[in-house]
Order: C-alpha cells, then structure tokens, then sequence
C-alpha cells in the first residue's frame, strides 16, 4: 500500500480526502500523523502556488509522495478577497465564526445577483522524483445572509448553494465531496495517479 502524506493539520480535509479516495489502495495520513510539525509558510500569491510549496516541503523532508492543496472563497463583491488569504484572513488564529461574521457584515445590502462566490481548490502533488501533478477546480455560489449549518468548517456557513437550495454546512459528507472544489480537484488528481502508481 502506498503512503501519500496530506500537508494539512486539518482533521476535517483530511477525513473529506480519504473519503474520496477510499477505493484507492492509499493511505493518506496527516502530517501530523506522519509525525511533521513544521509550519510551511505560505507567501505564494495564487493557490498554485502555495499547494506547490506546501507539497514540495513536506516530501523533502519525509522522502515520500505528497499531497497538498491550498483553496479559499473568492467573493466577487469584494474583488475577489479573501481568496488566497482565506486562511489568513482578519488573522490565522481568528475562529471561523468570527471571520464569517465579519464577511456577512461587509456583506450587509448587497443584492442577491452581487452576492456570486466561489471556493477554488488547487491541489498539488509532488513525487520524490522531483515528478509534480496539479489539478484545480471550483464551486459556484452565493454569499448568503446569515450563518447555517452544522457541517463542514471554514467558510461553509456563509455559503449558499443554488443548486442544492442549502448552505455548504448544511450539505451532508456525501453531498459536499460530490460536489465540493476540493472533492472535484481531488477526482482529477486521483485520475493522474492512478496512472502514475
């Protein structure tokens, strides 16, 4: 079975990932898991760029194929922020509900059809070899008007799915990786590796 470490301390991607990849002869394990406390800084200005670093980082230091991914909300209201400094935004320790708040303030009478967003997901993969795959998706959405949801983590509450008529943190496990960014990205990377491995 081959080990792919994941470069997140987020237990949440972490049982989305295998979830995805359950059918997969893999076993993705957190960094955490993989016994790797070191935090990778990311400075890079697009996502690819982070998910790149991240990966590259951490299979230099472990020896073995591994995954990362860097993905944010991009809000079109607010020319397209928080995006790459999702995580980062109004500070990395700031708990998620404070954040959220915070963006349905800003967000306070804006009309529906200049409320559009969407997560973006770029997921790099990078192989002792020095080899790299990268894929890439996203999901369509609206900022709503409050928070909902008791599923997910991050930005979920706030946002609303058109199509499902619910918030992402309202969707169950099955229903967000189906449809999810990063469930998408991650569908294509394991297409590429299972040609690779």
């Amino acid at each position: 079975m081959e080990t792919i470490i994941f470069a997140t301390k987020n237990k949440g991607k972490i049982r989305e990932i295998n979830a995805i990849l359950a059918d997969m002869d893999w076993q993705v394990v957190s960094m955490e898991e993989a016994g790797i406390t070191v935090d990778v800084i990311e400075d890079g200005t697009t996502f690819e760029e982070n998910a790149l670093k991240k990966a590259t980082q951490i299979m230099q230091i472990s020896g073995k194929i591994t995954m990362a991914d860097d993905s944010g909300l991009e809000i079109d209201y607010l020319d397209k922020a928080p995006g790459v400094y999702s995580a980062r935004f109004m500070g990395e320790d700031t708990p998620y509900a404070q954040k959220c708040s915070a963006i349905l303030e800003k967000m306070q009478g804006v009309a529906q059809d200049a409320r559009t967003a969407r997560f973006v997901s770029c997921i790099a993969t990078v192989f002792p070899s020095g080899k790299k795959r990268i894929s890439y998706d996203t999901v369509e959405g609206i900022i709503g008007w409050e928070m909902k949801g008791e599923n997910g983590f991050g930005y979920d509450p706030i946002f609303y799915v058109p199509d499902k008529q619910k918030y992402m943190a309202e969707l169950s496990a099955e229903e967000k990786n189906a449809i999810s960014h990063r469930g998408k990205a991650l569908r294509k990377m394991k297409e590429m590796l299972k040609k690779e491995l």
